[in-house]
């Protein structure tokens, strides 16, 4: 069985998700013969490059709160991502493109390192508070995945893995997405948001017996 899951690398209830369906992979009977595979979505692609405002504040002016009302909001996301033995900790951190990001998640996929270099990024931008437009952040990411060095020098001075994002983008759209996380099992079965781990199981459960039917 196959999982496509649609994500962005600093969007709370990606990282949610992707918890809870790793749990739910962990419980189920046939999880050794699911395959996971991440696809691209940005949330803000007209983001600068380089991050130059929190995303505390670049998200309070997208909601029309003020700086108290945003952090609180944000902190009960962090409520439900510590029950997932996740702690976050990105509201200051500069907010930024995440095309980059992705070109490499991209890389790592042809390299057999997807799964890693997704959760470092994950893991760079909500547990340790660092910006994803920091090129020196991406090289770090890359390495703790354990991506060729070269390969990512080379991906990043140019466009390469960018068509495949628009792509994986243009995907969710056809599927009729118009945000994430977004799963798609077997290319039949969809599922919007992060939903609990039970919802995760049952659809697995689903997905496999219309495989033998």
């Amino acid at each position: 069985m196959r999982i496509e899951i649609w994500a962005d690398v600093v969007c709370p209830w990606c990282y949610i998700g992707k918890r809870r369906l790793e749990k739910a992979i962990a419980g189920f009977e046939h999880g050794d013969e699911v395959e996971v595979v991440y696809r691209s979505y940005e949330l803000d692609p007209f983001a600068p490059e380089v991050g130059t405002e929190s995303t505390v504040t670049v998200l309070g002016r997208k909601l029309g709160a003020d700086e108290a009302g945003t952090r609180e909001m944000m902190a009960r996301a962090d409520e439900v991502a510590a029950a997932e033995g996740l702690t976050f900790a990105h509201a200051d951190t500069l907010h930024a493109r995440t095309l980059n990001a992705h070109r490499l998640i991209h890389l790592a996929a042809a390299e057999g390192r997807q799964h890693a270099m997704v959760e470092e990024l994950l893991a760079a931008y909500f547990t340790r508070g660092e910006s994803l437009g920091d090129p020196a952040v991406l090289r770090a990411a890359a390495s703790a995945a354990g991506l060729d060095a070269g390969r990512v020098e080379e991906v990043l001075g140019s466009d390469e893995y960018r068509d495949e994002v628009m792509a994986d983008v243009a995907q969710a759209r056809a599927y009729g997405s118009s945000g994430v996380p977004f799963f798609v099992l077997d290319g039949r079965f969809g599922i919007s948001g992060a939903q609990p781990a039970e919802v995760f199981e049952q659809a697995l459960a689903q997905a496999w017996s219309s495989r033998e039917g």
